[in-house]
């Protein structure tokens, strides 16, 4: 069983990626759409949503380990 520190330290690596993913995505992808956003606005947002998605990925990991404590009784 993964420990919780573990399972933040793992969501965390996760997230950071996803965080220049996420950025690089926007920068190329924003344009397209017409909105044109500042580099600053963009790190912003790109901070914002992987706020978001630490605490989703962390909540799923610790639901689903519960789970399987359960289910392995």
């Amino acid at each position: 069983m993964q420990s919780r520190t573990m399972s933040l330290i793992e969501a965390l690596a996760n997230v950071v990626v996803g965080y220049g993913v996420a950025v690089a995505t926007q920068v190329m992808v924003f344009p397209f759409f017409g909105l044109s956003v500042s580099l600053d606005q963009n790190l912003a947002m790109g901070l914002i949503f992987t706020t978001v998605s630490l605490v989703r990925s962390y909540a799923l990991r610790r639901v689903f380990n519960k789970q399987r404590d359960i289910i392995d009784g």
